[in-house]
């Protein structure tokens, strides 16, 4: 595996974060440490290891993706699951959709 190989891992791995993960400010520490697991000098380490890491951050994104995959099939077949915050968003994107955007729910 090459430099474009891991850039190309780093990329997917970052973005499948931000998009199942949150890329709210609280959840910051989940992106810092992949960056920083990324940028550490592979100086001193085996290159079996560096690509044994590179794997684990691949494979990882294809678990992130497969979790949510395997998640929204269960809410599409109406399996026991709450369903609150689907409908949610299928509302959202329906309003959207159109042109409008639904009020904020007050919450006590």
């Amino acid at each position: 595996m090459g430099s474009g190989e891991a850039l190309k891992v780093y990329r997917e791995l970052m973005k499948t974060v931000k998009k199942h993960v949150g890329k709210e400010e609280h959840k910051t520490h989940f992106r810092d440490f992949i960056k920083s697991e990324f940028r550490k000098n592979g100086d001193g380490l085996d290159t079996s290891l560096i690509h044994q890491k590179i794997k684990l951050a691949s494979d990882y994104t294809y678990l992130l993706n497969s979790v949510h995959h395997h998640q929204d099939l269960l809410f599409s077949y109406n399996i026991a699951v709450d369903r609150s915050d689907e409908m949610k968003k299928v509302l959202g994107k329906s309003a959207a959709s159109v042109g409008l955007q639904l009020p904020e729910v007050y919450k006590p």
